[in-house]
């Protein structure tokens, strides 16, 4: 059983990185957009969503993504991925996200 889900955010300079460890998922998927919003309203001029302890994202999961790279685009700021895990990076190009998201290693 994976370990219980957790999202972090730390701001560093003018970047603010949502950390994200364990399942995105509909049980959880609140963590992730209160944790976005939270990222935002420290008016960074990038977020990262750090990826690499995340082991599983479904569709709400993505839909909370989108919904940070919108209101981030919609704010001026970049918003980026960073770190995903072969599963989750198969996920993420599928879902065809990585289209309109940059993912960084």
């Amino acid at each position: 059983m994976p370990d219980e889900f957790v999202t972090s955010l730390d701001r560093s300079g003018e970047t603010a990185t949502v950390a994200l460890r364990g399942e995105v998922d509909v049980l959880t998927v609140d963590q992730v957009r209160a944790a976005l919003s939270d990222a935002l309203a420290t008016r960074p001029r990038e977020i990262v969503v750090d990826l690499s302890d995340l082991v599983f994202i479904d569709s709400t999961g993505l839909g909370a993504l989108i919904f940070g790279f919108q209101r981030a685009r919609d704010s001026g700021v970049r918003f980026r991925l960073s770190g995903a895990t072969a599963p989750v990076k198969q996920i993420l190009m599928l879902s065809g996200l990585l289209e309109v998201v940059e993912l960084t290693p």
